[in-house]
């Protein structure tokens, strides 16, 4: 990605990374035992690889609840009164792109159990817990100075090259056009009131007011701009309690509607949010498992607000029809579904990686989302669990890593997704909150194996895809990288489940690990003249092959969850309090009926 302006040499260690800061308030017993109404855990990790012998088969000061309620424009005292302009001079033509590779953590439908039309119920109001979110930056500690420092850096290079666009291409001093709407942009709103950039804030918000506008004949991917925009939108209206942004989710929501009206009720894939034309891809009738199941959190939070059932209703149907389908081994998913018939395609295919992922992690968080009172979702969740130690676990050489592989019609590869590394923050929030306590011990091993996947890099990043060698060898690496799979497009997934874990066990590693990798992204992603750019190899530390794209999720999760895990404080987006969508967007959980 960016050149790095001779900054190639590997952090390495955590001595020299060690900034201080007082572990969180909460005690290592907190990593929640079994629930009783969970049933009996699963085997221990011990127990697993002793049967299969290595086989591969808050709360800080800050604003007052009347600030926040007000918005940043009242807390502002002003708001800029020029317009953003756009800076790429006449000869900068935007390029059409299309998504490097799947983004998508797939998450699971909800079952819905209980009438929509009593969730949806009341004014909508903005999250109490976000006016505690501190806003002074006195009260950062260093490595969050250091975090916000790469948001501003990044940032600076969005809104000179890039204002308004999609994405920024840093190395070209560019931009790339996917729907069109300011995805970067809209992406970081809620990064931005987190991490206190006031003036930030307050400049975006004006582009949305003025310049976000969704009749346009345009396609967008129902997913990607669900967990996107979408969620986005409902984030920064419960962080600022500024109406605009609830406004302009149920104008969007609206419009993505049209995608649900198939034969089946399983969504297509496109929907034009001008036309009101849904269509699948070009070249297939297939939505893919994790695009149809990940959309949930973000419609239900939105038919809670408006008191419009019809969004819930769309998405909680297609939960339930994925519910009841054949072609699944014990609790896992195939990848794709027919919009047409409903049933699932390529039978015998099961992964945790990219297609399906975030199918698992929405199945927890539906279920925490709605107060813990939705079952099925929840014994969904652990049945899945339960299948993921029976098909995809594997153990690698010389190290032992756990890692999660892939199953093909009854055989296993050693392959894993980097995507795959949300698992061990999810099942370490399923644990929290009162799911079996093993669900942990795996989260760990898992987290281990992720951490590794970065560390054994040359760049100390990880690659897209990383294969684990499972053959005694001398001077062989656990984890082996194909030259297909070198690449690193900036993504969250690492980090998001060092924030969990240590927001868990309060253990200081987690934070430290999480300190190098964001040294690494400096070194070697960071680009002079603004913003962070992927990059096309992760063994070359002398030329990492800047690929010149800056994914959006690299300001709306990467730099949100290293702000967080860099906190000290558990009631900073309290996870009691909030649930996180599949882009880093928090959403309040609903009080139990």
């Amino acid at each position: 990605m960016p050149r790095t302006g001779g900054r190639m040499r590997r952090p390495r260690g955590r001595g020299r990374a060690a900034l201080a800061g007082k572990a969180p308030r909460r005690e290592p017993g907190t990593r929640s035992g079994r629930g009783s109404e969970c049933g009996r855990p699963g085997p221990s990790l011990g127990q697993l690889f002793s049967e299969k012998q290595g086989e591969a088969p808050g709360r800080g000061g800050g604003l007052t609840l009347e600030a926040a309620a007000c918005g940043w424009r009242s807390h502002l005292g002003s708001e800029p009164n020029r317009s953003a302009p756009c800076l790429c001079s006449g000869s900068e033509r935007p390029s059409s792109s299309v998504p490097s590779s799947w983004r998508g953590a797939a998450t699971e439908p909800e079952q819905g159990t209980r009438d929509p039309l009593r969730k949806a119920e009341g004014t909508p109001k903005p999250s109490p817990q976000a006016a505690r979110i501190p806003q002074d930056p006195a009260q950062q500690n260093e490595r969050q100075q250091a975090v916000v420092e790469a948001f501003r850096h990044a940032w600076a290079g969005y809104h000179k090259f890039a204002w308004g666009h999609d994405e920024l291409k840093p190395v070209s001093r560019s931009f790339a056009e996917w729907f069109g709407l300011g995805l970067t942009l809209i992406d970081s709103l809620d990064t931005m009131w987190i991490l206190g950039l006031k003036k930030e804030f307050a400049e975006a918000r004006e582009w949305v007011s003025e310049k976000l506008w969704f009749q346009k004949n345009v396609d967008v991917n129902l997913f990607e701009s669900t967990i996107r925009i979408l969620g986005g939108l409902l984030s920064a209206f419960h962080l600022s309690g500024d109406d605009l942004f609830l406004e302009k989710a149920e104008d969007f929501g609206n419009r993505l509607m049209p995608a649900f009206q198939t034969p089946s009720k399983i969504p297509y894939s496109d929907v034009n949010i001008g036309t009101g034309v849904a269509h699948p891809p070009r070249w297939t009738s297939d939505s893919t498992v994790a695009e149809v199941t990940s959309i949930q959190l973000e419609f239900r939070e939105l038919s809670r607000l408006t008191g419009n059932k019809k969004f819930q209703e769309a998405v909680e149907q297609v939960a339930r029809h994925v519910h009841s389908l054949s072609g699944k081994k014990d609790g896992l998913v195939p990848m794709f579904i027919n919009t047409n018939s409903g049933l699932f395609t390529h039978l015998g295919v099961f992964t945790l990686g990219a297609r399906a992922d975030s199918y698992y992690e929405y199945l927890l968080k539906q279920w925490i989302q709605g107060g813990k009172t939705e079952t099925q979702l929840r014994d969904d969740y652990l049945e899945a669990v339960e299948g993921i130690r029976r098909h995809l676990l594997g153990r690698s050489e010389p190290r032992k890593l756990t890692f999660v592989g892939e199953l093909a019609h009854g055989h296993f590869s050693a392959k894993m997704d980097h995507l795959v590394c949300f698992l061990p923050g999810t099942l370490a929030l399923g644990a929290h909150h009162g799911l079996p306590a093993d669900h942990m011990e795996l989260a760990r091993a898992l987290m281990d194996t992720c951490y590794q996947m970065n560390r054994q890099m040359e760049t100390g990043l990880s690659p897209e895809i990383a294969h684990f060698n499972l053959y005694s060898q001398k001077a062989a690496k656990d984890v082996q990288v194909k030259p297909a799979d070198r690449h690193n497009l900036l993504r969250p997934e690492t980090v998001e489940s060092l924030f969990y874990l240590y927001r868990f066990t309060g253990e200081r590693k987690y934070q430290d690990w999480g300190w190098e990798i964001l040294q690494s992204f400096n070194a070697y992603t960071r680009v002079p003249s603004g913003g962070y750019s992927s990059i096309g190899n992760v063994q070359d530390a002398r030329n990492p092959q800047p690929r010149d794209k800056m994914e959006s999720f690299f300001l709306g999760e990467t730099l949100k969850y290293l702000y967080l895990l860099f906190s000290d404080d558990p009631d900073l987006l309290s996870l009691d309090a909030y649930v996180f969508n599949t882009e880093a967007h928090p959403l309040p959980i609903w009080a139990p009926a």
